[in-house]
């Protein structure tokens, strides 16, 4: 059953047999109860087995986007670089240019 440690399995409890004493437990009311046991087994197994691989999809998941976020934390540094090689540039042209039509309103 998974991987979780139980004692019964759905199996288990439906293949068990109780004897019948003389004031027993009616029989019906046992095997309905054990029949519903079952039913809340299975439930559970299969909710089990979902989460299970729910689990395993988020962690792959997180995986490859703690990969991603390794190579997104070092490309910007570059483009920061160029960033500023370019403001750098533009600046140097705005001082030229307007700089000699300042010189021409003179």
């Amino acid at each position: 059953m998974g991987s979780l440690d139980t004692r019964l399995s759905a199996k288990d409890i439906l293949d068990q047999d109780f004897k019948v004493g003389m004031r027993g437990y009616n029989q019906d009311e046992v095997d309905k109860f054990l029949d519903a046991i079952i039913q809340d087994y299975e439930a559970f197994q299969k909710r089990i087995t979902q989460l299970e691989q729910e689990n395993e999809h988020l962690r792959k998941r997180s995986e490859r986007s703690s990969s991603g976020r390794v190579t997104q934390s070092v490309s910007p540094s570059p483009t920061g670089n160029t960033n500023y090689d370019i403001l750098q540039r533009l600046s140097n042209l705005e001082k030229q240019v307007f700089g000699s039509k300042m010189s021409e309103l003179d």
